[in-house]
C-alpha cells in the first residue's frame, strides 16, 4: 500500500509539471535527404538466425558452401580487438561461436516467397536483407564486389529482379572498412565503385558495417562519403549504419551529424536470440534516451537491432515484450527468423496490425521509458491524432502475473486522457478497456518478463455511450 501511495504521488507530480525524461523543446535533426524510410523500415534479415554455415555435408540445404575462404580467426579477432585501447572500429559481436547460415540464393528466394505467400509483405515487411558472408572473397578484373559464384550462381542482379519481381525490396550488406566483419572485401577505397555497383545490380538498401577501419576519422568519412556515392547513382537506396556503435567505446557520437547521412542507425552491440540480450538493448536505449530520442523521426531512425521472435531464446511474454517495445521505440522492424518454419503464434504477434500500426506511426516521434518503480517499468509514446501507446513492463523473473494500477492523469505528459479517453489493450490479448476520465486509475497485470501494450485515443462520453 505504501508503495502504491507512492507511485501516486509521483504520478501526479509528474502530470502536474509535464516532465517527461527527453529534451521535448529541442528540434528534429536535418535528416538524410533521399526521401525513404518516412517511417521506420520493415523486412527480413538473415543473419541473427542463420549467421555463416559451412558444413554442406551434414546440411546441404543450410550451408555457404565447402572451402569457403571465411577465416574463423577472423570473425574472433573482430570480437577481442573491440576490447583493447585501439582505435580499430571495432566493436563486441554477438557473432562469436561457430558460424552458421542457412545462405545461398535458395534462401533468400525461399523467403521471397513466403514473404508474399504467407502475408507478410502485406503486413508491411517489404525488404529482404542479406548481410555479411555473401561476397567471392576477391573482386573482379575492374575492382566490383561480385557474389560468391556457387552460392549465387546468378548474381545479386538475377536475385534483385526476382525479388523485385515479387513486390520485395532487396538488401545489401557492405562494410567501410577494409575488410567486413567476416573477413570479405571491405569498401575502403571503393565507395564510388560499390555504390554504383550496387545500384546496378538493383539493390534498395544498404547495411553498411564498421569492422576493419584503422581511425574515428576514416569511419566517420567513409560513412558520409558512402552517403554521397550512393545518392549519386540516382537510385534510392536505404542506407542503414553503423557508426555510432563503433564510435561510442571512444567518443560520444553527434547523433544530429549522423541523422543528416543515414536514414537508420545501430547504437548497441548485435542482438542474440536470449531475453538478456533484449533487455540490455532496453536498458541501454533508456539509460541513453535523453541523447537519442529527439533524434528520431521520418527518414532517420534509431535501431536496436533485429526482432528474434519465431526463433529459440525468448518465452513467449518475452517475445511480446520486444513486439511491443521496437513498436514503443519507432525501430526497424527486421525479422530474423526461419520463416519456413514459424509457429501460429510468433507470426500473428510478428503481423499484429495494431502494434506495426504504433511503430508506423505517421507522427514519427519515438517513445521514452517515462517511470521505473519496483521492476515495473512504464514506456510512453506521442502518436499522431493525439493518441498515444503505453508499455508496461514487468522485469520480474520469479512468481506470478504483479498487478500495476496506473493514474491515467500521469500519462502522456498529463495530457493523453484530458479531459476522457479510450483505451485498448492490444498486447498480450486485444481488448477494450473502455473510456476513461482524466482522474480514473485504470488497474492491469502483467506476466514476468512480460508487457501490457495500450492504444490512447480521445474519445467523448458521448460517443462512447452511443458506441
Amino acid at each position: 500500500m505504501q508503495l502504491r501511495s507512492t507511485e501516486r504521488q509521483l504520478d501526479c507530480a509528474l502530470a502536474l509539471c509535464f516532465l517527461a525524461l527527453i529534451p521535448w523543446g529541442i528540434p528534429r535533426a536535418r535528416a538524410l535527404d533521399n526521401g525513404l524510410a518516412m517511417t521506420p523500415t520493415m523486412g527480413w534479415l538473415h543473419w541473427e538466425r542463420f549467421m555463416c554455415n559451412l558444413d554442406c555435408q551434414e546440411e546441404p540445404d543450410s550451408c555457404i558452401r565447402q572451402g569457403l575462404a571465411v577465416s574463423w580467426a577472423r570473425v574472433q579477432w573482430r570480437h577481442h580487438s573491440s576490447l583493447q585501447p585501439q582505435t580499430s572500429g571495432l566493436k563486441r559481436s554477438s557473432r562469436l561461436g561457430l558460424p552458421k547460415c542457412d545462405y545461398s540464393e535458395q534462401l533468400f528466394m525461399q523467403m521471397a516467397e513466403l514473404m508474399v505467400s504467407d502475408g507478410w509483405k502485406d503486413a508491411g515487411y517489404e525488404y529482404l536483407c542479406i548481410d555479411d558472408c555473401w561476397m567471392a572473397p576477391q573482386r573482379d578484373s575492374k575492382g566490383r564486389l561480385q557474389a560468391d559464384p556457387q552460392r549465387f550462381p546468378g548474381g545479386i542482379h538475377r536475385l534483385a529482379n526476382y525479388v523485385h519481381s515479387k513486390g520485395l525490396k532487396l538488401g545489401i550488406y557492405a562494410d567501410v572498412g577494409n575488410k567486413t566483419c567476416a573477413g570479405f572485401p571491405g569498401s575502403f577505397g571503393y565507395y564510388d565503385i560499390d555504390a554504383q555497383t550496387f545500384a546496378d545490380w538493383g539493390v534498395d538498401l544498404l547495411k553498411f558495417d564498421g569492422c576493419y577501419c584503422d581511425s574515428l576519422q576514416h569511419l566517420a568519412d567513409g560513412y558520409k562519403y558512402m552517403s554521397s556515392a550512393l545518392n549519386k547513382t540516382g537510385r534510392r537506396i536505404v542506407y542503414s549504419c553503423e557508426w555510432p556503435l563503433y564510435m561510442w567505446p571512444l567518443e560520444k557520437p553527434n547523433y544530429e551529424e549522423i541523422r543528416q547521412y543515414c536514414n537508420h542507425w545501430r547504437s548497441f552491440a548485435d542482438i542474440s536470440d536470449s531475453w538478456q540480450s533484449v533487455k540490455s538493448i532496453l536498458d541501454w536505449t533508456s539509460s541513453h534516451q535523453e541523447r537519442i530520442v529527439h533524434v528520431a523521426g521520418p527518414g532517420g531512425w534509431n535501431d536496436p537491432d533485429m526482432l528474434v521472435i519465431g526463433n529459440f531464446g525468448l518465452s513467449w511474454d518475452q517475445q511480446v515484450t520486444q513486439m511491443a517495445l521496437w513498436a514503443i521505440m519507432a525501430a526497424p522492424l527486421f525479422m530474423s527468423n526461419d520463416l519456413r518454419n514459424i509457429s501460429p503464434q510468433a507470426k500473428a504477434l510478428l503481423q499484429h496490425k495494431d502494434v506495426i500500426a504504433i511503430n508506423q506511426d505517421p507522427l514519427g516521434k519515438q517513445g521514452y521509458q517515462l517511470r521505473k518503480v519496483s521492476n515495473l517499468e512504464l514506456w510512453e509514446r506521442p502518436l499522431a491524432g493525439l493518441a498515444w501507446a503505453i508499455a508496461v513492463i514487468n522485469w520480474q523473473e520469479i512468481g506470478g502475473p504483479r498487478s500495476y494500477t496506473i493514474s491515467i492523469v500521469s500519462l502522456g505528459r498529463g495530457v493523453a486522457c484530458n479531459p476522457a479517453c479510450h483505451i485498448t489493450q492490444l498486447l498480450p490479448v486485444k481488448r477494450e478497456l473502455g473510456f476513461y476520465e482524466w482522474t480514473s486509475e485504470l488497474k492491469i497485470r502483467i506476466n514476468p518478463t512480460g508487457t501490457v501494450l495500450l492504444r490512447i485515443e480521445k474519445k467523448s462520453h458521448t460517443s462512447e455511450t452511443l458506441l
